[in-house]
């Protein structure tokens, strides 16, 4: 009996142990990555954003901005604010419970709910009209936006986008945990931190590869922001219900009728490119499509220019994005970095047909 007491209070210091490193890494983690923008509460949330006012001429409408999981308002910032800038009204939005936003309980996991945020932020800074870009999960939020906003929806650009539904639905183990009751509050107080940090540098290989991680991006990114336990609870539960959101919205795409371009990398390896991008194409009517040989998840990142010229295209230029994309090709045909660590997503033909 006497044994049983000594592993039940060691199992306890351990808990208690694995707190208080992740309170400490938290708290170091905010310090080191402070809000760098404005607050405003939207439904119950207190909501971090940088607005960028427009030129007195500008050449392009204003563009929104939409981060994907794990990510905040810096993951797009960095790479595209410097080259729209000047052109355009710029809107970077931290996600409910990510970043430096906080969830609200009219800001949950779902995209609908999270795009009705989108509209009341612009509503707040007086944005009546938008191009919408969308990276990753936030390609679902964009979907959700396009279809439920369309009055404030001048274009639609996807990134790497993640909307449709994918053979299994299944997510990485740690989401799953991480949304079940006590259970995964605890993981998220205790583990979310610690692991999360040994894993990071690996994962944001991955993330981008075949191509480079960009020098300190992590670290300018804020990406550790998402390892503290409340944030890593929201992202779990957003990747959770993705599968779920999808099923029911997949249906409905074909209401979005405004202008739409869709960018991706026949070498992502966090997304099923031909599931989500080819049916955006197929479900969105005259949606462009434009595919990157070699590239990854990261075309905000890997391929900034195209990005520029998609939201150009969706703004009802003439831009040649495929001339584009080859520009980028030439770039990146050598990329092969995370090779032999990350393994690319293995498709059968069953599961490339459209869903």
């Amino acid at each position: 009996m006497n044994l049983l007491y000594a592993a039940f209070a060691f199992l306890l210091a351990l808990v208690f142990g694995f707190v208080g490193i992740t309170r400490v890494g938290s708290w170091l983690i905010e310090r080191r990555n402070p809000a760098v923008g404005e607050f405003v509460d939207i439904d119950g949330a207190r909501i971090h954003y940088v607005h960028v006012p427009g030129p007195a001429k500008a050449d392009l409408p204003p563009v929104v901005f939409i981060h994907g999981a794990s990510a905040n308002l810096r993951d797009q910032m960095l790479p595209l604010r410097p080259l729209l800038e000047g052109r355009a009204e710029l809107l970077f939005f931290d996600r409910p419970g990510f970043g430096w936003s906080g969830r609200g309980p009219g800001n949950n996991e779902d995209p609908w709910s999270q795009a009705d945020t989108v509209a009341a932020l612009m509503d707040h800074l007086g944005m009546k009209q938008a191009i919408i870009v969308g990276h990753s999960f936030g390609g679902a939020v964009t979907t959700a936006f396009g279809r439920e906003h369309a009055d404030k929806t001048l274009g639609l650009v996807f990134l790497a986008p993640a909307t449709h539904p994918w053979p299994g639905g299944a997510t990485a183990w740690y989401y799953d945990l991480t949304t079940i009751p006590v259970i995964g509050r605890l993981f998220s107080e205790t583990l979310s931190y610690p692991a999360g940090m040994l894993r990071i540098a690996d994962a944001t290989t991955c993330v981008f590869s075949p191509n480079k991680v960009p020098d300190n991006y992590v670290a300018e990114a804020s990406i550790p922001l998402v390892l503290r336990p409340s944030a890593f609870r929201a992202n779990a539960s957003d990747v959770a219900g993705l599968y779920r959101y999808a099923l029911g919205a997949a249906p409905r795409y074909a209401e979005i009728k405004a202008p739409t371009v869709v960018i991706s990398g026949n070498r992502d390896k966090v997304v099923y490119a031909h599931i989500h991008s080819v049916g955006l194409e197929r479900n969105i009517a005259g949606a462009k499509l434009v595919w990157v040989r070699n590239l990854g998840h990261k075309p905000d990142w890997i391929a900034s220019d195209l990005v520029v010229g998609a939201i150009e295209k969706a703004a009802g230029r003439s831009v040649d994005l495929e001339a584009m994309a080859r520009a980028v090709e030439a770039r990146i045909a050598g990329d092969a970095y995370g090779a032999g660590k990350c393994a690319d997503l293995k498709e059968p033909e069953a599961e490339l047909a459209p869903t």
